[in-house]
């Protein structure tokens, strides 16, 4: 029957993806683990003396440096700026671990010219007439012995030619630096400079790569949202000059590095003119690979003898959580800031579910039990819709013996008996493809939720209960070692032999659901649907375990619902076989 064709090709689809997605993913190429790269004792490179209105300096290396360094601590945020080259290149999240065990370490998402994963902030100036400015090498002075959101600090350099620099910095309670470039004119001349900044990673993160999630350089150009890979940004920047993979000129925006849960971002004045730059340079530290991106003024400062010239950034470097994004957005007037978070083409029904299970959360203390009630609210929803589909479904159950005696009068003409199942449904008011829409209806909801589960920053290490301590990652529990008894890992063998309780509760549901439902006529499509609960238990034994307990409970919630209308619907066809 046609219902059954399509609702078929939408299962089929659905876990073609899901496979591909959770079965095959870890076979596929990924980039190598960076090695570990000890220090380098190799000169400042010669960047800062670009051409001004070429770019903020291109990706290259800079010499490791022990020395001064500036403390940084505020509520949410730790580490500190080395003060040769005023670098900001180590910042740990003091509210999140690397796994759910409290005593893992804290998540560093900026890290040490030198180290593993050399990754940083840095702010400066290009000067036209020769005038001297800071350079890597440079040692600068604080006015404090540590930036905190009650002692801001300023770092000062003179160049020994009548003119100062100066970054004054600022951290808020949360992850935002505000830090004020400024240049003080001792001279008798006008001087004409361009302020810059820049995020810098000298190495590519290693992991799955998700076909629903962009991590890797972005930024909100002309009120665009700009994302260019890794692989792009290689690709074109090792054939561009000076490295440059992209650049444009707008009023505004913010440009940064993201990954699943983190970002580091720059946002710079947002009445200013600027250029937006994202470059590749090799290095030898990290991975051997400098990934770039970068702000400069699109023109120059103007300074006046005895006058001060500055310019203002925000640097954002931390976890990804909604609201704050959306505050910061309307707080410093960053267009589209929002869209760090990659909530993807249905963004009008992704966001709006986080806010629901976010709520949910906050009343119910728990986001299983949040996604629990808000599949009910689903439900309610699309009730009538629900409710006309199942009732059809109960007619078409009811007819079964008429539609059988149609194929065996007319087994050899297949034309004629299509003309008599549609005339019979039609006499029966039965819409053939009623049956789809519950499902239709669910798929956009299902990868909406998807979608949240496994990118909000929310959600990561979101305990339910039991066995169950983060919802954001897979059932921990597996079948094949007797859920734990037999100390083995499957997945050793193959990443396809892990089947978790919960997936199988889901599998068991399935089961149950698809029992209610008329067979399809076809035995071949009905030996197909027969295993569609063994399938789907395992390509979701490695989703989010909050997608399969949605995917459970809501099976379980179609199954009452399914069994309540199929039951009045047989109910009230018997009243009228009686008045027949």
């Amino acid at each position: 029957m046609d219902q059954k064709r399509l609702l078929l090709a939408i299962a089929l689809s659905l876990g073609i993806m899901l496979v591909f997605q959770f079965g095959f993913e870890t076979y596929l190429p990924h980039p190598a683990p960076p090695a570990q790269i000890t220090a380098q004792t190799s000169p400042a490179s010669s960047d800062d003396a670009l051409n001004p209105n070429a770019g903020a300096p291109s990706a290259a290396q800079i010499a490791p440096v022990i020395g001064p360094v500036l403390p940084v601590d505020g509520p949410k945020l730790s580490g500190s700026i080395t003060l040769t080259g005023a670098i900001f290149d180590n910042v740990v999240l003091k509210d999140y671990h690397d796994t759910v065990a409290p005593d893992s370490p804290l998540v560093q998402i900026m890290g040490r010219i030198g180290g593993k994963y050399p990754s940083y902030a840095q702010f400066g100036w290009t000067a036209q007439g020769g005038i001297p400015v800071p350079t890597n090498a440079t040692l600068w002075a604080a006015s404090a012995p540590r930036l905190t959101p009650q002692t801001p600090v300023t770092l000062s350099w003179d160049n020994g030619h009548g003119v100062t620099f100066e970054l004054l910095l600022a951290l808020d309670d949360h992850y935002m630096f505000t830090i004020q470039q400024a240049v003080i004119n001792h001279t008798g001349a006008p001087i004409s400079i361009f302020p810059w900044s820049r995020v810098v990673r000298d190495y590519q993160p290693v992991g799955p790569t998700s076909y629903i999630l962009y991590e890797g350089p972005l930024g909100v150009f002309n009120h665009t949202l700009n994302q260019i890979s890794y692989k792009t940004i290689k690709s074109d920047g090792t054939a561009a000059p000076g490295g440059q993979a992209f650049t444009e000129t707008s009023p505004g925006g913010w440009i940064g590095i993201t990954d699943k849960y983190w970002l580091t971002a720059l946002a710079p004045d947002q009445a200013a003119s600027l250029t937006g730059s994202m470059t590749y340079g090799k290095v030898t530290d990290g991975d051997g690979n400098a990934y770039q991106t970068s702000f400069i003024t699109a023109k120059p400062l103007i300074i006046a003898p005895g006058a001060t010239g500055s310019f203002q950034t925000h640097l954002f470097t931390g976890a990804k959580v909604v609201k704050l994004l959306d505050a910061y957005q309307t707080e410093y007037g960053i267009p589209d800031f929002y869209k760090s978070i990659d909530f993807g083409h249905l963004y009008f029904i992704t966001k709006p579910i986080f806010f629901a299970l976010d709520y949910l959360n906050a009343l119910l203390g728990n986001f299983g039990l949040a996604i629990m009630v808000f599949t009910v609210g689903m439900k309610l929803l699309f009730f009538p819709l629900a409710s006309y589909s199942y009732r059809s479904m109960g007619k078409m159950k009811l007819v079964q013996p008429k539609i059988k005696a149609l194929r065996e009068q007319f087994k050899d003409d297949n034309t004629k008996l299509q003309q008599a199942t549609m005339a019979l449904y039609k006499a029966e008011k039965i819409n053939p493809a009623s049956g789809c829409l519950p499902m239709l209806v669910q798929i956009p909801v299902f990868f909406s939720l998807y979608k949240v589960i496994f990118i909000t920053i929310e959600m990561r290490q979101a305990p339910f209960y039991g066995w169950i301590k983060d919802l954001s990652v897979p059932d921990p529990t597996n079948l094949f070692n007797l859920f734990g008894l037999i100390p083995y890992d499957p997945t050793q063998l193959s990443p396809l032999l892990h089947l978790g309780a919960l997936p199988i509760i889901m599998g068991i549901t399935m089961f149950l659901q698809q029992r209610m439902n008329p067979a399809p006529p076809d035995p071949v499509q009905a030996r197909m649907f027969q295993f569609m609960p063994i399938i789907f238990t395992f390509v979701l034994a490695r989703s989010p375990a909050g997608l399969v307990l949605y995917w459970a409970w809501n099976n379980l919630l179609s199954v009452g619902q399914q069994w309540l209308i199929m039951r009045q619907t047989r109910q009230a066809g018997l009243r009228s076989l009686v008045k027949t």
